[in-house]
């Protein structure tokens, strides 16, 4: 099954936008292996958009030649050699958000050209495209059954921005994820890009805008909440002087472990400080988001600004998290009659990887402004 756990990987767009070329993407493959991230599950190397040269007379896309200058397959290449995996962007409608040409009534031939490129994810956007959801519906099956013909295995990540609730009909289109947002920000709070519009926060998507939706996901078919901005430090191409916290970004982590969601790291990873670099590679929050289970999280509890969040697990466990939305230190508890369960469990700590103890009725951490507790609970029997 494609993506039976959440899709991990990385994504350009966020701190390269339009400067996308194949030496920073060749480089990143090279620090997926270097700086640990593969090892942990990090295996989509995805070109966002500005890749493009233009639609030759043979109706085939062309990359850029002084950003590509060998050709996509060749990048494509470099990626595969190093056990990773390729990913490459499109848009449903006649034109990307950045103007470059696109796959409406294209959908055969782009497919088939990825396909011979290589290609193993398709990020396909929604610019441009006729706003409805009857359109979005049929562009978007139309572009998954051109890839299906195509004979290649390659995750369709549908792009829709959660316009026409696509997690109502995206798994009976061919996706295998979806967006249910706008774009993300590198910011707690929402705020305002470069391009006029808004970028969310990690506090609006990751709190507000989930709610309701654990329901759609599960192996192969995922609410996409859009890419990590962990480690941007506000260096993003569609913000400036933003930028999160170091415990903000470990709740941002948290949240998207808990919501089962796709890991699509956005900062530059060839470059990565190691606070950032012990966030995206922590084994143990992994391993809630990648469970095989396939349980996305939900809310269980909310006072005020703190919230207790769980997530069934295989094997009778459950991850939990502890959140502080406020800008207070505060104790937040977890207890059992708002997780809907019994008895004793032993209880670890995902982020300092310690145990700490046998607990049977609640269990309480102190939290601090934006941060969060991630905890795996062991039924004792």
């Amino acid at each position: 099954m494609l993506a039976a756990t959440p899709p991990m990987g990385w994504n350009s767009w966020n701190m390269f936008g339009a400067t996308i070329n194949a030496q920073i993407v060749e480089q990143t493959a090279d620090a997926f292996v270097a700086n640990g991230l593969q090892e942990v599950g990090y295996q989509y190397v995805v070109i966002d958009d500005h890749w493009h040269g233009g639609r030759g007379a043979d109706g085939r896309l062309f990359p850029d030649p002084q950003k590509f200058p060998n050709g996509m397959k060749a990048v494509a290449d470099y990626v595969h050699a190093r056990g990773l995996k390729f990913g490459i962007y499109s848009d449903a409608g006649p034109l990307t958000c950045g103007g470059r040409p696109a796959s409406q009534d294209n959908e055969e031939i782009d497919a088939q050209t990825f396909a011979d490129w290589g290609a193993d994810f398709l990020k396909y956007d929604w610019c441009h495209a006729e706003d409805t959801r009857a359109n979005a519906e049929y562009r978007y099956s139309k572009m998954s059954a051109a890839l299906k013909a195509t004979g290649r295995e390659i995750v369709f990540s549908i792009c829709e921005w959660g316009h026409h609730s696509p997690w109502l009909w995206g798994a009976k289109v061919g996706g295998h994820l979806w967006r249910t947002t706008g774009d993300i920000g590198d910011s707690w709070e929402d705020v305002i890009a470069s391009w006029g519009g808004i970028l969310y926060g990690i506090d609006s998507i990751g709190f507000e805008q989930q709610r309701g939706l654990e329901g759609y996901a599960g192996p192969g078919h995922w609410n996409d909440t859009d890419m990590l901005v962990v480690g941007l430090r506000g260096r993003s191409k569609e913000i400036s002087g933003a930028g999160c916290t170091d415990g903000e970004y470990r709740t941002h982590f948290s949240l998207w472990c808990i919501l089962a969601a796709p890991l699509m790291i956005g900062c530059d990873v060839r470059n990565m400080d190691e606070v950032t670099r012990q966030i995206l590679t922590n084994p143990e929050a992994i391993a809630v988001d990648q469970d095989p289970l396939g349980k996305q999280g939900h809310r269980a509890s909310r006072n005020g600004l703190c919230e207790t969040w769980k997530k069934p697990l295989a094997e009778e466990r459950l991850a939990v998290a502890l959140f502080n939305r406020g800008d207070k230190a505060q104790a937040v508890s977890a207890h059992w009659s708002d997780l809907e369960i019994s008895g004793k469990y032993q209880i670890r700590d995902l982020w300092e990887h310690t145990d700490l103890g046998i607990f049977d009725h609640a269990f309480e951490a102190r939290i601090e402004p934006h941060g969060c507790a991630l905890l795996r609970l062991m039924p004792m029997q």
